[in-house]
């Protein structure tokens, strides 16, 4: 594992060759996105296999479309990893976030999304989309219920895109590398579920420690409520102005070394 410095020493070697690519992308993405893994430590694509069911993580990967009029055509995903993105790469030349490099970046996007509903259902369509401008740009889109029907930017409108320049900062490196080695642990709900389970945890041991105490279960359980309620009352502003809006959290905290004085001044 490269220390700090190293890992800083990369990612600026990494953009310092990358933003005076140009050309064209079928000369440029895969390269782009092999040295991209290499920076991330993360395997490259594998070599393509004749047998199509093999290519789980590939590049120009086949997808075949079966048209309403029972006619088919073939398309290639730029690169493919199995249950976790589709990438589309452009290499466009245009200004970024213009009008003209939002319609490329779109199309892209739908091109992509059109590639992974068009997966095999054994396969499965991925948790994510991804479109790159070779070299400056990627798009993160996302649909968690992996039934292709919208990819969406991920994590919100405002943050989706990834500069090269972003590159620097770690929680992007480690956005990525979450993408490619365990997509499903971006999805906000699993994460919300998992907060859920360890705030219940501690609820339930602080409940029993309560009780053992001596506390009356209803009891305990009333003021527990009310304990949260506070806590979200003082969250969301519902505390009145001319008192300190973290008053509740304060008193918890400046107690813990005097908890006899506590019941007074909650109460």
């Amino acid at each position: 594992m490269l220390d700090a410095r190293a890992t800083d020493t990369a990612v600026d070697a990494f953009i310092a060759r990358w933003e005076k690519a140009g050309g064209s992308e079928l000369a440029n993405y895969q390269l782009f996105i092999t040295e991209l893994t290499a920076l991330l430590g993360l395997p490259p694509p594998d070599p393509a296999s004749a047998d199509n069911a093999e290519n789980a993580y590939v590049f120009e990967r086949r997808v075949d479309f079966h048209h309403a009029d029972g006619s088919t055509s073939t398309g290639r995903i730029d690169c493919y990893r199995c249950g976790c993105f589709t990438l589309e790469a452009k290499q466009s030349g245009l200004a970024m976030q213009s009008t003209a490099w939002d319609a490329a970046m779109l199309k892209a996007h739908a091109q992509a999304s059109n590639y992974a509903r068009a997966l095999p259902a054994d396969e499965g369509r991925p948790p994510f989309v991804l479109v790159t401008d070779v070299g400056r740009h990627i798009g993160v889109y996302a649909d968690f219920t992996r039934s292709g029907a919208t990819y969406i930017p991920f994590p919100d409108a405002l943050s989706h895109r990834i500069y090269l320049d972003d590159l620097r900062r770690p929680e992007i490196r480690e956005r990525l590398c979450a993408i490619w080695r365990d997509p499903l642990a971006l999805d906000p709900a699993r994460r919300s579920a998992r907060v859920t389970r360890e705030i219940s945890a501690k609820l339930a041991r602080l409940a029993k420690s309560l009780e053992a105490a001596g506390h009356p279960p209803d009891l305990v359980a009333g003021f527990l409520m009310r304990c949260l309620f506070t806590m979200f009352a003082e969250d969301v502003g519902l505390l009145p102005p001319e008192t300190d809006p973290h008053s509740f959290s304060r008193v918890l905290r400046d107690m813990r070394a005097d908890p006899e004085h506590l019941p007074h001044l909650l109460r």
